[in-house]
């Protein structure tokens, strides 16, 4: 269920687990939109919502800490200590509505704000968990480079690819230096690299974006399940997928195809419109 579509009444007494999607808005190079780390949390944290139940994902925060970023029309930030604070409210005011507040990270910038907020939640007893993807879960895809791969470089690239393709713009894509964190957090982007590429996007697929974001939800999917496990009957289970029914073999489901009975005209006029079968998170 997500959070936006839902009246008050529908989550009196639930209190499942809030994913809350944290993301950023700011350059992504010449080719990637300024949503891009918001995107991409919120791919992650609804793809969680298909795997797991009960779950609650609210709304995106679209705005992080990103003053490496400064420089580049576009770019909007709360910066490192509005962040923990807003986060430490969001998660105060989620007592009545969620057992405990996942966070799923799309921007690195965002870490010490998520780790002072933490520590404030943590002393106040309340639940807090963050995800953020690893270069690691990278390498398990099969993107290449993922070491020197800090920003708007090929993983990002490939998952809008996947994501949102017509918002990629791969004629403008082009190989960035690729400095050490350090570096980067030091001298801001605008130093290192004037296009705000952090790597090399060439190369970039669909397909690597398909694999590298399933390999995000798997590695969210278990650490949320063990964080998760404790909350009792609120701790979110698999959702059990439908089985697949294969076709049967053999001259019988080939040459006698089943036919639709006649329809009677009359019943037909007067026959009540069935359910909607679409499915709203």
């Amino acid at each position: 269920m997500t959070l936006g579509r839902a009246a008050w009444p529908d989550l009196a007494g639930a209190r499942p687990v809030l994913v809350l999607p944290l993301g950023s808005t700011e350059q992504h190079g010449p080719h990637l939109p300024l949503d891009t780390d918001t995107r991409i949390a919120d791919a992650v944290a609804l793809g969680l919502a298909e795997r797991l139940a009960p779950l609650l994902v609210a709304p995106a925060l679209a705005f992080g800490a990103s003053g490496e970023h400064a420089g580049f029309p576009g770019t909007l930030s709360l910066g490192t200590e509005v962040l923990g604070r807003a986060l430490v409210e969001l998660v105060r005011s989620a007592d009545d509505t969620a057992a405990g507040v996942f966070v799923v990270n799309g921007h690195g910038g965002n870490a010490d704000a998520l780790r002072a907020a933490g520590r404030v939640l943590a002393a106040e007893g309340r639940p807090l968990r963050v995800w953020t993807p690893t270069v690691a879960l990278s390498r398990t895809a099969g993107v290449p480079g993922a070491a020197g791969d800090l920003h708007a470089g090929r993983a990002e690239t490939s998952l809008l690819l996947h994501l949102a393709p017509d918002l990629v713009r791969l004629d403008q894509a082009r190989a960035g230096p690729m400095p050490a964190l350090a570096d980067l957090v030091a001298r801001g982007v605008a130093a290192l690299s004037p296009s705000g590429i952090l790597g090399d996007p060439t190369g970039a697929s669909a397909a690597e974006g398909a694999r590298l974001l399933d390999a995000y939800l798997r590695d969210a999917t278990e650490h949320l399940r063990r964080w998760a496990g404790h909350l009792g009957p609120c701790a979110p289970r698999p959702i059990a997928q439908p089985a697949v029914v294969q076709p049967a073999e053999g001259p019988q489901a080939e040459d006698s195809p089943v036919e639709d009975p006649p329809v009677d005209p009359r019943a037909a006029a007067t026959r009540p419109t069935p359910p909607s079968t679409e499915r709203f998170a």
